[in-house]
């Protein structure tokens, strides 16, 4: 499997920030924020499946604007997988006729341009031999972390979450994982408004990385923009064995 880093940033400000999106292969998006944007049509037209960690704007803002492209160019619906909660929210306050219409019953509901799909933190879906898994996190909105299994490795996908200690075991019980994308939104400058927020900071991150027993590559994502380089450099001091490096746009991670 293939994992291509459409947009990793905590937030905009240039081309180089965009935020949360990762294209699996080629029909498989995991989240869709602003980094959907950098995908020509053709490849917005190959995404067949949609998962979400949660509802947040800067993970979702793009998934309307997809389906809108698309949708009456497929001869099928995209599906978008998210836990019970995600669902609710995407329903009522996104594809509610006011913020943006229903694509769920567009042209009809015999026919729509996009259907949801529940999904329960410990489910697995299999799409041609390749499986992926909702796992607990730990954020100020109900969300999962993904874990994508190709067979011969897997990568962890966590979302936004603070220290989450059940996401700390899964993550343990995983016997191929070669590669772990965690986010560490602020410095430990910013400590209080990380707790406050439930995201990372680079003291939580150390104390979730001391609590792996497992050594995949770790790769950190959702830095927020003029932050990065002082982030970063916590991390550096902060990481240990791990020696997390910069998830940046347009890198791939093969498993």
């Amino acid at each position: 499997m293939k994992f291509r880093v459409l947009g990793c940033s905590g937030g905009i400000g240039g081309q180089e920030m965009r935020t949360s999106a990762f294209l699996v292969d080629d029909d498989v998006l995991i989240d869709g924020g602003t980094g959907v944007g950098a995908l020509e049509y053709d490849a917005l037209l190959r995404i067949d499946h949609i998962f979400v960690t949660h509802a947040h704007l800067d993970h979702i803002g793009f998934i309307p604007l997809l389906v809108d492209t698309v949708g009456n160019d497929r001869r099928s619906p995209i599906t978008v997988y998210g836990t019970v909660e995600t669902i609710r929210i995407l329903r009522s306050h996104i594809f509610n006729w006011l913020v943006w219409p229903d694509f769920s019953a567009i042209p009809d509901r015999h026919r729509p341009f996009m259907r949801f799909q529940v999904l329960k933190v410990g489910e697995t879906i299999a799409l041609d031999g390749r499986k992926i898994t909702a796992l607990p996190a730990l954020h100020t909105v109900p969300a999962a972390a993904y874990c994508l299994d190709s067979g011969d490795g897997q990568l962890i996908y966590t979302g936004d979450t603070t220290y989450c200690p059940a996401l700390i075991s899964a993550i343990n019980r995983q016997p191929a994982l070669r590669h772990l994308v965690i986010e560490t939104a602020f410095s430990d400058a910013q400590h209080g408004l990380a707790v406050a927020s439930r995201h990372l900071c680079p003291s939580l991150l150390a104390r979730f990385l001391d609590a792996l027993t497992c050594r995949p590559e770790v790769h950190i994502s959702h830095l927020k923009p003029g932050h990065g380089e002082r982030t970063m450099a916590e991390i550096g001091v902060s990481g240990g064995a791990f020696r997390p490096s910069m998830l940046r746009n347009e890198q791939v991670l093969t498993f």
